[in-house]
């Protein structure tokens, strides 16, 4: 996943905190308005920490999409069987999966995006602790994953696979605010080239 869906939840983070921030103001007295305390001042840096953990840039990274840093791709066939039981649970198309891990990582487990992306599947910390996958380094867990948020994509927008494809690269938001793919070269890019690899993995000339 890319920077654009970080880019969505540091935003959200942005706003609870101006709110939380607008709550100390006022209840200071008029005169200590403009100022903040030495402990106010420890807390909002502790935010903006966690809003901006995993993301600071790797300079190692190659990919030109995710920035993945530079380690060897892994053998495309070698986690097939994983594949069939996160498509058979998660209602995914096999193809589909196999098209996202290689754009995502280039079958590499150990891949790690400057903006905290981790694994096969390429799964933001937050993303993945929702989805339950504890480790995402680990190949079952990271592609199981992966697939269920595909799923769980592939819903939210009726089964359309483009839409679908690009949620998965920008955020549902972003998706839904544009009507489709948004107006990101990267995103643009991202849906073109994983649409390629499936009608590949699909046999479609």
């Amino acid at each position: 996943m890319s920077i654009f869906a970080r880019i969505d939840q540091i935003e959200q983070q942005m706003n609870s905190l101006d709110n939380a921030l607008n709550g100390v103001s006022s209840r200071r007295s008029s005169a200590a308005k403009n100022t903040v305390s030495a402990q106010d001042s420890a807390s909002f840096q502790s935010m903006i920490n966690s809003m901006t953990e995993g993301s600071r840039f790797n300079p190692t990274a190659v990919n030109s999409y995710n920035s993945v840093s530079s380690t060897a791709p892994g053998d495309h066939g070698q986690y097939d069987d994983i594949v069939k039981e996160a498509a058979n649970k998660y209602n995914v198309e096999p193809a589909l999966i196999k098209a996202v891990i290689r754009q995502e990582s280039a079958f590499n487990p150990q891949a790690t995006s400057y903006c905290g992306a981790q694994g096969l599947m390429q799964l933001m910390p937050e993303t993945a602790a929702d989805l339950g996958v504890k480790n995402a380094y680990d190949p079952r867990e990271n592609i199981m994953g992966g697939a269920k948020y595909l799923g769980q994509l592939s819903r939210m927008f009726d089964g359309d696979m483009t839409k679908t494809i690009a949620a998965y690269n920008a955020g549902p938001g972003n998706v839904q605010e544009y009507g489709g793919v948004p107006p990101f070269s990267e995103t643009q890019d991202y849906v073109s080239k994983v649409l390629g690899y499936y009608q590949e993995n699909k046999g479609i000339n």
